[in-house]
């Protein structure tokens, strides 16, 4: 009864969850559409796996710590634009307006918080040591902290186009909204601190635990290239932002996806195929745009010296095109085999001595020499401690009852 109480209450945030997001879709604007999309989905995906999780594994935490996030994040954006509607858009149309504000002003926040919650207690639910249980109570604290204060904060609230807090307190907002920031970095901080206590529990983990912390660690690592790739394109191309807040956030959709596979140790041992394709395929692909564009700027730069003609024809495009089309497959064998010789070693030197086996087994009538030949492929590719082979004696052919 407690399980299905426990998995009952998951699914019901789960559907709260959902109902503000797609709320929130059909009260935005066509403008705000572009934020509140991508959003939507990260808290719907946070959701949902956390819910998962709860139901597979309601001992563990991390899977209530998603729920929350995911609910928080639905809630800030239901409640900013149902006040932006009730109160600036069309004033007096939906009721309970500033009440939207006001819960806008802090709900948020402790969703930060909780991302130092869900590095510390990953992936089991308990922290690395004894040593760390303080911080769980200090975080604790300041979330708890942090939403008082932002409660409170009198003023025009933030991407709310001016709408006030309607229980500020008048006089005091200088000093609450210094209080606040200080409580945030205080949060940023621990946050960080629980990501160094990912690692560190790294280095002594199991074979079981280190799959998990590298599920974590890939959807870290993609959103942080993602990141740099967005801000170096938006500071070289310009009028990027929008495009780098979506791939932002459409990035940040590992991060509940590789929890969950973690937690719950779904198809946990895939992480080296899919580390191994993001290698190639992502190197592929940023290759073979250089290629492109390097191409077509140096046509474009030839045309205009030779002809003095701006636009580039039609044709350079088309030929651009179809040459990475043929550049597509010897460059993703080429980089597929430098990644196996750089990052997989040991896979590739076995793949390669399992392949010349192969070819000598066809050819080599030799017995004796097939035994050594099978001993040393034996050694090479699993590299066990002791190696030996025995071979059945030829008991002769059958006799029949009548011989």
């Amino acid at each position: 009864m407690r399980s299905r109480f426990i998995s009952g209450l998951a699914w019901s945030l789960w559907a709260l969850t959902v109902v503000f997001s797609v709320v929130s879709l059909l009260i935005a604007q066509q403008g705000s559409l572009i934020i509140s999309l991508p959003l939507a989905a990260w808290t719907v995906t946070s959701s949902t796996v956390g819910t998962i999780v709860v139901s597979r594994r309601p001992e563990n935490p991390i899977g209530w710590i998603l729920c929350a996030i995911g609910f928080l994040w639905a809630s800030n954006v239901f409640s900013g634009l149902y006040a932006i509607r009730a109160l600036v858009t069309y004033p007096g149309s939906l009721p309970a307006g500033e009440v939207a504000a006001w819960v806008a002003t802090w709900v948020v926040w402790p969703a930060f918080g909780l991302l130092a919650y869900l590095f510390l207690l990953f992936p089991d639910g308990r922290p690395l040591s004894p040593r760390w249980r303080p911080l769980l109570w200090i975080n604790g604290i300041l979330i708890a902290a942090n939403v008082l204060v932002r409660a409170l904060t009198p003023g025009p609230i933030a991407g709310l186009e001016g709408i006030r807090n309607p229980l500020g307190i008048e006089g005091y907002g200088g000093s609450l909204e210094f209080v606040g920031e200080l409580l945030f970095y205080a949060i940023e901080v621990l946050v960080l601190v629980s990501v160094v206590s990912v690692f560190l529990r790294l280095r002594h983990a199991r074979a079981t635990t280190r799959l998990q912390i590298e599920w974590l660690a890939f959807a870290a690592a993609l959103l942080g290239i993602v990141v740099i790739v967005g801000l170096v394109g938006d500071l070289l191309f310009g009028g990027f932002g929008w495009w780098l807040f979506l791939l932002v956030i459409l990035a940040f959709l590992g991060l509940p996806l590789s929890i969950g596979v973690a937690v719950l140790r779904y198809r946990l041992y895939d992480i080296d195929i899919i580390i191994n394709r993001t290698l190639v395929y992502g190197s592929l692909t940023l290759l073979l745009l250089v290629v492109y564009f390097g191409s077509v700027t140096a046509t474009q730069a030839l045309l205009q010296s030779l002809t003095g003609q701006q636009r580039l024809p039609q044709l350079a495009i088309v030929v651009s095109t179809l040459v990475i089309a043929a550049l597509f497959s010897p460059l993703r064998r080429r980089i597929q085999a430098f990644i196996d010789r750089r990052f997989y070693r040991k896979k590739y030197d076995a793949a390669n001595t399992l392949e010349e086996f192969s070819a000598k087994l066809r050819d080599e009538t030799d017995l004796d020499s097939l035994n050594v030949e099978l001993v040393t492929v034996v050694r090479v590719t699993m590299q066990p401690e002791h190696v030996s082979l025995w071979l059945r004696p030829d008991a002769g052919p059958k006799r029949g009852p009548s011989d």
